[in-house]
């Protein structure tokens, strides 16, 4: 049987992207926003996410061809249950930083609090 990291890892970017666009859009904001906290997080550019979706990587790789925002390690809090700081798997982690931050962006935080700078 898989570990919840091993799923989380095999997981596809482009299967969980419609669940996070659903959510804030549900809130009344837009895939524009939603995009700007995925490129903050990650570094990747709007072309390069579209790439990565239509190419269907798993969460491994997405995460693998990122660059990290040095300010990353400043997302902190519950996420499905999970305190994310504490989190000891590297991968686990970031897909919940970026779960958070779908979150915050849902829960009409403002886009200077969620991008930490």
């Amino acid at each position: 049987m898989k570990t919840h990291d091993e799923r989380i890892a095999e997981m596809t970017f482009s299967s969980v992207y419609p669940h996070y666009l659903a959510k804030v859009e549900k809130k009344g904001r837009t895939e524009a926003e939603l995009h700007e906290v995925i490129t903050w997080l990650t570094g990747f550019t709007e072309v390069q996410l579209r790439n990565l979706m239509e190419q269907k990587v798993t969460f491994k790789t997405f995460f693998a061809q990122a660059s990290l925002h040095p300010n990353a390690s400043l997302i902190k809090g519950l996420i499905c249950g999970y305190r994310v700081e504490d989190i000891t798997t590297p991968l686990t982690q970031q897909v919940r930083y970026l779960d958070k931050l779908v979150d915050e962006l849902a829960k009409g935080k403002k886009m200077e609090k969620i991008l930490r700078g």
